[in-house]
């Protein structure tokens, strides 16, 4: 079924979360092994330590953490990751809108990526707003202990919206229009909790909504197709020649 929507659509969307990388060995939230389980070890949940308050109070706290559990130089793209790729290329897919920040899906070929909480693998001076990549934070030459330094002496922060930051208006005005326009969304890998991110399903009006999740979702009775299996499964099957 979600083949033939997919072909009788004109413009699709896909809206997706967490779920979509947890096929590349990257940790969600709330699973027995995603960021949740490691608050342990740092003595506070992950909402505080990936805060604005924890990277302004305890730099040293929220780079650790953040290096230790939200960069993953192994991670490769999965197979629902190629697969949106391949649906832009063949000009059914107009738009990802993300909620990750790990660059999968540019890095499977996908172009139009609407990243809605930033990505890791841009960082930026607080101070003289210099611009770097990844690997210039994670050279030890470049850290005051674990914090990064810019040349100018400022931190270098990751280009990414933290806990008690808004989202960048620019970002949110370019997702409104890419669902707004749609005629088919398919939302994968997410719970659809995370506000105000989840909060941009309102936006559709158009003809197919699907689901792709392995757990229940508040949209779930609004959606013309549920399904609960692996998001890299069911679009690797969908897109296979």
């Amino acid at each position: 079924m979600l083949r033939e929507i997919i072909k009788n659509s004109k413009n699709i969307v896909f809206f997706g979360g967490a779920g979509v990388s947890t096929e590349s060995n990257i940790p969600d939230f709330r699973s027995e092994s995603g960021l949740y389980a490691a608050e342990k070890n740092y003595g506070y949940p992950p909402e505080y330590l990936l805060s604005y308050t924890c990277f302004r109070k305890t730099p040293e706290l929220f780079f650790r953490y953040y290096k230790e559990n939200l960069i993953h130089l192994g991670a490769k793209p999965n197979a629902a990751h190629i697969s949106l790729a391949k649906l832009e290329k063949a000009g059914a897919l107009s738009a990802v809108v993300t909620q990750n920040i790990d660059g999968l899906h540019q890095t499977a070929g996908s172009n139009n990526v609407i990243e809605l909480h930033g990505t890791n693998l841009k960082q930026y001076c607080v101070n003289c707003n210099a611009r770097y990549n990844l690997d210039y934070i994670l050279a030890p030459e470049n850290n005051d202990g674990v914090v990064p330094k810019c040349k100018c002496g400022g931190t270098v922060r990751p280009d990414v919206v933290l806990y008690e930051e808004q989202l960048d208006d620019g970002v949110i005005n370019a997702a409104v229009t890419a669902i707004s326009s749609a005629d088919c969304l398919i939302v994968g890998g997410t719970s659809l909790v995370v506000y105000p991110a989840a909060g941009l399903l309102r936006y559709f009006s158009g003809n197919k909504l699907v689901l792709i999740n392995k757990s229940e979702t508040n949209y779930d009775n609004a959606a013309d197709l549920v399904i609960r299996e692996s998001i890299g499964k069911v679009l690797g099957e969908v897109t296979e020649q």
